[in-house]
């Protein structure tokens, strides 16, 4: 086939469902991994569903993602436009539809909406109904369907699809499959508003366009056999299938916009890193033989074999992208962490505190962003807590044990000048020695009482060091008055 030319053809309807981002996703790695093209088209043929914005969430969606285009409506190449109403417009749709009927492979269709309505048909006894076509408009003559055009009677062009014999298409990752013609039904080709059908329209600009693969959701299986008609219609070879498998929620359902996760900017506004969905989106049915999961997308080209792609649908494990995220936050530049954690501990703490601090403290803890703030609420104010939380027993610690460590400490408080982690480290460790105590019996006291959770980012001089001299001076008295009071 020559050079590799994939596409990828969102409709502007809303935010990028992640399924559209995979079928982006693998596009891109296919013809990038074979040194080929990737081509953005907007497909825009229904106008009803147009959603203002739209255009720009695909743009916005595509760069946060990385996924950069050679060509497309803002990076024209030779084929162009790349939007299908601006294709429209210049009747591109229209005249390869002509071809068609010329061709007998197509004709206008007069039928009102009251007569198609009457040809809906029950399905297997249920209360589902389809529509079948007959060929009723397949039998006008060239000089009835002139006059019809002439008088200016709505009309719509049809594929006309053999009723007999059976087709077969090959998909790279189904295999051969072959329907009867008596399933393909006559598909509408131009609409009559003038606008092409998705379809339709899909076919032609593939061709014009000279993509050489296909990638799409396993959805579009069924048509596909029209699809492959139309090309054979025309005379054209027909592009390598590529069609993924569906996602699924936890449950196995089909993954929906109810689950709260099911777009690029839902996640990105949870507080996922864009490196870290596309990795999770390139493993929704798709996996390397050594298994690998954590891939930047410069090993995700490199590595991407389309032929490995799974028939199973996919899970969408939302867990796993939350431990994935954390794999990826873990290994981020502590200055760009600073930066995105910001917003989120400025979110929960109003005082002046050393900020870099507690954002180094938490970067290794968390999966998502906003799970900084239960991290870090302690820091804005001491929470009420249980002084059951001051038992431990492998610290050999009770109320009793630590309410006589914070009693015996606390004057030493105010005496050390140096309030750093490492100072105030060696100064408890050192009192620790002097009273026959393990470090444990005297820190653990001290962070409970400090931060009054069971779990903290730090340790208790870490934290102490963040909270300064007097607050943490402060919250001492606060716990020993605790203990005194459930003793």
């Amino acid at each position: 086939m020559g050079k590799v030319r994939t596409r990828f053809a969102p409709s502007p309807t809303g935010r990028m469902h992640v399924g559209n981002l995979r079928t982006a996703l693998y596009a891109y790695l296919i013809t990038r991994h074979a040194g080929g093209d990737f081509i953005l088209r907007i497909e825009d043929t229904d106008q009803e569903r147009k959603v203002e914005g739209a255009v720009d969430i695909i743009y916005r969606t595509l760069e946060a993602a990385g996924l950069r285009h050679d060509e497309g409506p803002d990076m024209e190449g030779d084929v162009g436009p790349y939007v299908q109403s601006e294709r429209v417009e210049k009747g591109i749709y229209m005249e390869y539809a002509k071809q068609l009927v010329d061709k007998g492979e197509a004709y206008y269709c007069f039928c009102t909406p009251e007569r198609l309505a009457g040809l809906k048909q029950k399905v297997d006894g249920s209360d589902k109904e389809i529509s079948v076509y007959d060929k009723h408009c397949l039998g006008l003559s060239k000089e009835e369907v002139e006059e019809k055009l002439k008088s200016g009677i709505p009309y719509v062009i049809r594929q006309n699809n053999p009723t007999e014999g059976s087709t077969t298409f090959h998909d790279d990752i189904y295999g051969d499959i072959t329907v009867d013609n008596s399933e393909l039904d006559d598909m509408i080709l131009i609409k009559s508003d003038g606008y092409p059908t998705y379809n339709f329209a899909n076919v032609v600009d593939d061709h014009l366009m000279g993509i050489t693969h296909v990638v799409r959701g396993n959805e579009y299986l069924s048509s596909s056999p029209k699809y492959n008609r139309l090309y054979e219609a025309f005379g054209w070879e027909v592009p390598e299938y590529i069609h993924c498998p569906l996602i699924t929620d936890e449950e196995h359902k089909k993954l929906s916009k109810r689950s709260g996760h099911s777009s690029f900017e839902d996640l990105i506004e949870q507080g996922f890193l864009s490196e870290a969905v596309v990795n999770f989106v390139a493993l929704l049915g798709w996996s390397p033989e050594d298994n690998q999961e954590i891939m930047s997308l410069d090993e995700l080209i490199e590595r991407f074999d389309y032929h490995k792609m799974s028939k199973s649908p996919a899970v969408f494990d939302y867990g796993k992208l939350k431990w994935m995220n954390g794999e990826y936050i873990k290994k981020m530049d502590p200055d760009e962490f600073y930066e995105k954690a910001l917003p989120y501990i400025k979110s929960v703490i109003t005082k002046d505190l050393d900020f870099k601090k507690i954002a180094g403290m938490v970067q290794s803890r968390i999966e998502i962003f906003p799970d900084i703030r239960d991290h870090i609420d302690f820091f804005e104010h001491l929470p009420k807590y249980d002084p059951e939380m001051y038992v431990h027993k492998k610290m050999k610690t009770t109320k009793e044990s630590s309410l006589e460590a914070l009693k015996s400490i606390l004057p030493e408080l105010t005496d050390i000048s140096d309030w750093s982690n490492d100072a105030l480290y060696e100064s408890f460790k050192a009192f620790a020695e002097r009273n026959g105590l393990k470090n444990g019996q005297i820190l653990w006291p001290l962070r409970t009482a400090v931060s009054g959770k069971q779990m903290t980012p730090g340790g208790a001089t870490e934290l102490m060091e963040i909270l300064g001299k007097e607050e943490s001076i402060e919250r001492i008295k606060a716990g020993i008055e605790l203990l005194e009071n459930s003793i």
